[in-house]
């Protein structure tokens, strides 16, 4: 027997049918961004701050609501730890891929970040380094590969500049922890050093765990050398300094974004005030809206902006105005709007070369007063 509907129960079929798939279209869709940094280890507490930043922005974004074509989008927050460690930082972003993320916001070492790189941009995913200096990150010829940050191509020379014109030294002995960071910074240090007619003393390598200096520390003492450069983290540059102090050693120590942190103070006591220091970016007091951010950090996680939290932040908004701007969440459509950024954010206006890292970035340079992280300069490169 053949079924026969009515005019009224067909037209009611239709317009269920109707409803349903105007209900699918309008559907949230949820999309992932991918955080990695170190989240435990001596750096934690860089990498959680930096992790920080991306969770602020997530939730920023979330809370005003976001649209791409047509649909409600949910941003997802995935967060992974790689410990600082270039084998478990691969892992981690083949994890990320796998978990489907359109972009990731990391990864801070860039002895993590450069081998990362390469299972991103195999994925055409994104990656966006808020922490990673060593210029090779960038010169791989990888299309997915950015930075909101300036390079160690700059921070090093800036370093050395002041070492020659801030602190008038002729003579240094430089000391790095054979990262890719640590190393790369004071090759960059080195080599402007010696142009500029400083002497180089003597080159050591330590490691990223090491914990005792003074062999090192006690023959870089019979070479008195003005000033001391050191290429590490706070968690190795704090005690550095420390050991140095308590070895009688004069000499000033200078050091980069990795030692440059909030935290220097809680790991080389009064040694801190021997430290002068560079940061690859603006001074965040010195941002519009930088007060407020470092309020809405304080607030949400009870910390203080360690340092790497203001140019995650960014990052993660980037990726989002690219995703805009494609009208799309497709990890593609996204990576080739990524070129185009011309985006205004807390650090500044954001805007890549064509290798992905930041035009007009600038180098920050600090001492410390007491223990307080002060501002000396701030050098637009």
């Amino acid at each position: 027997m053949k079924l026969q509907l009515k005019p009224t129960s067909a037209a009611l079929i239709l317009s269920g049918v109707a409803l349903a798939f105007s209900q699918a279209a309008s559907a949230d869709v949820t999309v992932k961004i991918g955080s990695a940094a170190p989240l435990t280890g001596g750096i934690a507490h860089i990498g959680q701050d930096q992790a920080d930043g991306v969770k602020l922005a997530i939730d920023e974004i979330n809370k005003a609501g976001l649209t791409i074509n047509g649909q409600k989008v949910i941003l997802e927050f995935d967060s992974q730890d790689d410990a600082a460690d270039p084998k478990t930082g691969s892992q981690v972003a083949q994890k990320l891929v796998d978990d489907g993320v359109v972009g990731v916001v990391g990864h801070l070492n860039s002895g993590v970040s450069i081998p990362a790189s390469k299972i991103y941009a195999a994925a055409n995913v994104v990656q966006i380094s808020p922490a990673s200096t060593n210029p090779a990150y960038t010169l791989q010829g990888l299309k997915t590969t950015f930075r909101d940050i300036a390079t160690d191509a700059q921070q090093g020379p800036t370093l050395a500049k002041y070492t020659k014109e801030g602190l008038k030294a002729k003579t240094v002995a430089i000391v790095d922890d054979a990262t890719a960071y640590g190393q790369g910074l004071a090759d960059e240090y080195e080599k402007t050093a010696k142009a500029s007619g400083i002497k180089v003393l003597s080159r050591d390598a330590t490691n990223d765990k090491a914990t005792d200096f003074k062999a090192i520390l006690t023959k870089i003492k019979a070479e008195r050398p003005d000033v001391i450069m050191y290429g590490g983290m706070d968690a190795t540059g704090g005690p550095f300094a420390k050991q140095a102090m308590q070895l009688a050693i004069k000499s000033k120590i200078v050091a980069g974004d990795g030692v440059c942190t909030s935290n220097l103070s809680e790991l080389a006591d009064k040694a801190t005030d021997n430290i002068i220091c560079s940061v690859a970016g603006g001074d965040l007091s010195k941002m519009a809206g930088g007060k407020d951010f470092a309020k809405k950090v304080k607030a949400t996680f009870g910390h203080e902006p360690v340092i790497y939290s203001p140019t995650s932040y960014d990052a993660t908004y980037v990726i989002v105005d690219a995703m805009k701007r494609a009208n799309s969440t497709k990890r593609e459509d996204i990576m080739a709007a990524m070129g185009k950024t011309n985006y205004n954010g807390l650090t500044g206006n954001i805007q890549f070369d064509d290798h992905g890292d930041l035009k007009g970035a600038s180098v920050s340079l600090y001492k410390y007063v007491g223990g307080k992280q002060t501002l000396l300069d701030v050098l637009k490169m």
